[in-house]
């Protein structure tokens, strides 16, 4: 028995919430849903962009990748707590030694670099998306939890270094936003 994809429930612009609640497809926890699962899928072609020397990258953000589908079931279903501090902590480790791996920064530095590296600090903007919409979720129509909160705000830090650290790894130097004057 072949099993089709398309409910046509949305066919009128509304969707059905895990509750069986019909909400306007705008509404602030599908806008929030819709830009965790934009990043995800960006992490997935981050992935496709890992040259031969970043390729070690992977697995990490595979499992990020992970983490944000823990992080969509714990918005939707309320009982649920996967997403733990511990994940934010360990994100924090990770950054620490990120940071220790490139050279220091000395001035902001202009998003690119080579495929891995400028994939990943668009990532990084769909990051802050993701989390404007859901401190918007948090603000205006049901709480979200800490552990959401701060593990997209580190998230999108995470995804800086990681992106200059690949850029690293693929013999990127960055390039300053301020022209410097020779």
């Amino acid at each position: 028995m072949m099993v089709k994809i398309y409910t046509k429930v949305g066919d009128k612009g509304y969707t059905k919430q895990v509750t069986g609640k019909m909400v306007p497809k705008y509404d602030l926890q599908i806008e929030a849903l819709g830009a965790i699962d934009e990043l995800d899928s960006w992490l997935g072609y981050c992935v496709t962009k890992l040259s031969v020397e970043s390729v070690q990258l992977k697995p990490e953000l595979i499992e990020i990748q992970r983490n944000l589908y823990l992080l969509q079931a714990d918005l939707v279903v309320k009982s649920r707590h996967e997403l733990t501090q511990d994940l934010t902590s360990q994100m924090e480790r990770r950054i620490d030694e990120l940071v220790e791996l490139v050279e220091p920064i000395k001035a902001f530095i202009l998003p690119g670099g080579r495929d891995a590296g400028a994939s990943l600090q668009y990532a990084r903007t769909l990051a802050r998306r993701a989390e404007r919409r859901i401190a918007e979720l948090n603000e205006h129509q049901e709480a979200v939890a800490d552990e959401i909160m701060q593990y997209l705000n580190r998230l999108s830090d995470y995804l800086f270094e990681l992106a200059r650290y690949a850029n690293q790894l693929d013999g990127y130097a960055e390039i300053e936003s301020k022209k410097i004057s020779e």
